[in-house]
Parts: C-alpha cells; structure tokens; sequence
C-alpha cells in the first residue's frame, strides 16, 4: 500500500512539475511610406509602425514567431524576408518574392509563421525589387533556451544594423539599371548607424526644410554603457551597396558569434562586414570614463565618395549627445584586401560547437561571377547566365507540377576553366538570361565554388557577399585567384569550419561552401548586393519539393496562381 503510494504521489508530481514551454510571440505591424530624416535629408522612407529600422523580434529558441503584415504603402507590393531564419517545414514562409510567395498587394495582410530553431542574430528585410534600401528592415534576436550556458558571459545585449543610404528612390535607380546606356545607382549618399546618420547639408543648394543637421532625427546614435561592464553587441549589416569596416574608437572587440554560431573567439580592432551578415562582439567598458568615444563605420573594397557614419560610445553618466573630445578615428585603407581575407579565414567554429561537414561531397558546382551585356544592356550572370524571375512563384509552380511556367533546360554547372581569364575584361562579354533553377537531390550534400572575376571596368573586381536561403553552409576555405578542382580541395577545413548563411567572394578570389539539401522547398541562392540582384545575380535550388506541406492560399493570387486554393 506505501509502495502504491509514493508511486502515485511521484506521478502527481511528474504531472504538476512545469516544464518550459515554447511561446508563440505575435506582431502586427503596417507598412507605409513616411517622410523621415535619417541622414538629415528629408525623403519617402517605408516604416513599420512608424518606424525605421523597424521593431526588434525577441523570442526563445523553440518558439513559433507570428507577424501579420498590412501592406499601406499604397501604390506598391510588398514580401518580407526573415534572413537566417532557416524556414524548416514553412517554406512558405520564406517572405521571397517570385521564389516562395506572390507580393503583398496594397491593402492586403498576409500573416507569416514560422519557428526560430536555433539561438542567434538574424534579420529582417524588405524582398522585393530593390525595397529593402528604402527602410524597410529590422533585426531578430533569439536567445538560448533556459538553463543553457552560451561559451562567453557579459552583462548586456545591444544591437547595431549598419546600413548605407541613397537620397534617390528605389524607383529612379532602378530605372536607370534597366537602361541602354546604363546608368549606376553610383555611392551611397550617406552610411547609418541604427538608422542614423549625418549628410553633409552644405554640401549642396539644399533648403533648411529639405535638409536640416539640427533635425533630432539624425543625431549621432549612442550606447550607452556602465563603466567596467561588458556588453555583447549584435552588428549587422544591410547595406545595399557597400562592404563596411566597423570600429569603436581605444576598443578591442572579441568576435564570439557570426550568423548565429558560435566562434572561437578573435580579437579585432575593426570589424569588416558584408551585407547579409551578423556578428556578435564582446566589448568592455574599461576606458577613461569622463568622456565618450567614438563609434565609427567606413566604406572598403570600393573608392568611398561617402563620409564615415558616425555615433557615440556614451560611458554614463556623460550626456548621450556629447561629442568626443577627439578626431573620430580612419578605418582601414580601402583597397587593402588582405586584412580582409585574413578576418575570413580566421573565423572558425567554437570548439565545444563544432558540426563537422561530410567529408566529401555527392556534388560539385562552381559559379563564376561575372558582369555581361545582354542586348547592349549591363547585367550580372552566373556562368554567363543571368537570372530573371518567373511570374509565378517557384515554389508554387514545382509543388503543382507546373513545369511550363520556367525554362526545364538545366543550368551550367561550371565555365571553360582552362581557358578564361578571371583577370581581364571578358573577350565574349555577351551572356544569356534563363529562369531555370538547379534541382538538387533531397539529402544530398553539394559543393558551391565561388569564383570571382574582372567586371567590364578594366583591372576590376568587386566584393560579392552571397546569401543562402532556407540554410546554414559550411565555409570550407577561401583561397587568391582562380580555383583549381584538383589541388584547392585537398586543402579545405573540414576539421572546424564555421558555419553561416552569408559569405563573402572577395577581389580575385574564390569561396568554397558546402551544405546539405535537407530542406523541401525552392530556395534563393544571391548576391546580396541590391543592384547586383535586380540586374540577374542569383540562382534557385529546389529540393524535397514532393515532401512540402499544403501550401496557404495566402502566398498565390499572381501568375497562373490567381484562384489557387480558393472553393
């Protein structure tokens, strides 16, 4: 009878004992165009609530995220895209527009769900045309689930998107890279730190309503920190153009984490950063505490024409507007790679959280990127050809069988390695646009070589950071001038690389990558370069398609999609 007892009483207690439950975290959020100042320059910025860089998404590991979206910006469509979120059993969700969904047309709310799997720092942006430059982006902070004990400790968490900004619309730079003669979008007008930052207003016949430095809009961001404290700083970057050093002026900063991993930590002076990536680093708050310091970001990898961002490294009790004492220091000089492909190659994974890659790969493809004309107008390809979208979305044309709405002819998996010279404008600039997508076998494990090349600008080559949807990759190594299938391979990391979601293809140079195509859906493979993308760089992958859910009617109304999923 005890016996019976205890054990009814240790099963009551296994019943009421509570257990951590996933939350589901639920936003609604608008969308419209405003007029704002972030630069001090008045002009159209899309905001969520109000508000650009919009509101941060806090949730847990495990928990399901819901975001209902209305689109108000009246007279333009809308997707957004969850970057880093890897989208496991909601590709739908995606937020890809032409690749997993149909735009959100003016009037309309399309809700996106989805579960944040793993622990990190993600983003949120804008996926259509080139809308992600106008405001529309955020960041997502998901922390560790309870009783886990991340591999460093601080006292404080903040976050930084860095970004550059153009004081042209989306529209008129669009209009001008879809023009025989073409017309670049050329440099950013100014670089924001959170959102902030400051044009020099004198710099042109501008009146004090257009552009006004004493506008509270565009004061110099600051953090504020407790002296000797140690504070954990997410920055990100969601550049439309430009690769950026960050530095914090007589601060050392530890790298700790990048695209929601963990890293064996390194120690930086500056950080460089390429749009589409996260980091994580540690800073202590150890100087002089009567003053502030400077929090700076520069242009490398191409001619700046845009003066530094600029914010505040606030030690407090000091005012949060009071300027350094100091000149706000130079980053690095801006056509020195090494340093560069030095900070790639030296982040690798923690050694308590390493996922080792297969050894060996089921496939190999190799992208050359390179910069063409098609019918006299500039365009970006892979492997000479350079990628539109279809009317109707990927995603749903492959789980409907719907195979004549994009081309069925398989695109090249490689270029004449023998014989092109990656140093030299093309001789046969001309390229070839194709929707066609690479089909990959479900489970397989594939191999991305990164090569790239000289542009149609003499002794040229620019930075190319590549964003993977729907996945984390392994980066197995980086390596100067062109890749050698033979000999580069025997030399990859397969012992501790890091692995990331976004990864850059410097000057010159190639990117080995390697992944698992364990995640049914089409996915965008891109640069993450605004202009590069509008004008054809990037591919899809399809994988698993038969092994997608039903598919919300909520994503279809364009294309031959129009009445899909309704009675």
């Amino acid at each position: 009878m005890l016996l019976k007892l205890l054990a009814l009483c240790l099963f009551t207690f296994l019943i009421y004992v509570p257990i951590a439950e996933a939350r589901i975290r639920h936003y609604k959020w608008e969308v419209k165009y405003e007029y704002k100042s972030p630069d001090c320059f008045k002009k159209l910025v899309i905001t969520i609530n109000g508000k650009s860089p919009g509101p941060t998404i806090l949730a847990q590991e495990g928990d399901t995220v819901i975001v209902e979206v209305t689109n108000k910006l009246l007279l333009e469509n809308l997707a957004i895209h969850w970057h880093g979120i890897r989208q496991i059993g909601t590709p739908w969700s995606d937020g890809t527009e032409g690749v997993t969904q149909c735009p959100v047309v003016p009037g309309d709310t399309l809700k996106y769900e989805f579960k944040v799997d793993r622990a990190g720092t993600y983003l949120y942006h804008a996926h259509y045309g080139m809308q992600r430059e106008s405001g529309l982006y955020g960041s997502i902070r998901v922390s560790v689930p309870d009783n886990f004990t991340e591999p460093f400790a601080y006292d404080y968490d903040r976050s930084i998107i860095l970004t550059d900004w153009y004081h042209k619309s989306t529209y008129e730079q669009a209009t001008g890279l879809s023009s025989n003669p073409f017309v670049w979008v050329g440099e950013p007008q100014s670089l924001l730190i959170q959102g902030k930052g400051r044009f020099n207003c004198s710099s042109a016949s501008l009146t004090a309503d257009t552009c006004n430095t004493s506008n509270p809009e565009c004061s110099p961001y600051a953090i504020t920190v407790i002296p000797g404290k140690i504070y954990r700083l997410r920055v990100a970057s969601l550049t439309a153009l430009s690769a950026l050093s960050f530095q914090l002026e007589g601060h050392n900063m530890t790298v700790v984490e990048a695209d929601g991993h963990y890293v064996e930590p390194f120690v930086v002076k500056n950080l460089f950063i390429y749009s589409g990536e996260t980091y994580s680093v540690l800073i202590k708050a150890d100087q002089d505490p009567s003053r502030n310091y400077w929090m700076t970001t520069n242009v490398v990898s191409r001619l700046p024409n845009t003066t530094q961002g600029l914010g505040f490294l606030n030690y407090y009790p000091n005012h949060p507007r009071r300027s350094p004492p100091t000149v706000p220091p130079t980053g690095p000089i801006w056509n020195d790679a090494a340093p560069r492909l030095a900070q790639s190659r030296a982040i690798k994974a923690h050694h308590d959280f390493i996922l080792t890659p297969p050894t060996t790969s089921d496939r190999a493809i190799v992208f050359l990127n390179t910069q063409n004309r098609i019918n006299g107008y500039v365009r970006w390809s892979v492997n000479n050809v350079s990628f539109t979208l279809p009317h109707t979305p990927y995603l749903i044309a492959l789980k409907n069988k719907l195979h004549h709405l994009f081309s069925q002819t398989p695109p090249p998996e490689g270029y004449d390695f023998v014989n092109y010279d990656i140093y030299n404008v093309s001789k046969n600039p001309n390229a070839t646009t194709s929707n066609a997508i690479y089909r990959l076998g479900f489970n397989t494990t594939v191999d991305i070589i990164l090569q790239n090349a000289n542009t149609l600008n003499v002794n040229n080559s620019e930075t190319h950071p590549w964003h993977l949807h729907g996945h984390d990759f392994w980066v197995l190594g980086y390596g100067d001038g062109k890749f050698d299938v033979n000999k580069d391979p025997k030399n990859y990391n397969l012992v501790n690389p890091i692995m990331k979601n976004t990864v850059p293809l410097h000057p010159y140079g190639w990117t080995a990558i390697r992944f698992k195509a364990d995640n049914p859906g089409a996915w965008l493979f891109h640069c993450h370069i605004e202009a590069h993308f509008y004008l054809g760089m990037g591919v899809v992958f399809e994988e698993g398609i038969d092994k997608v859910g039903e598919l919300p009617s909520s994503i279809m109304g364009c294309g031959e999609t129009k009445g899909f999923g309704k009675p």
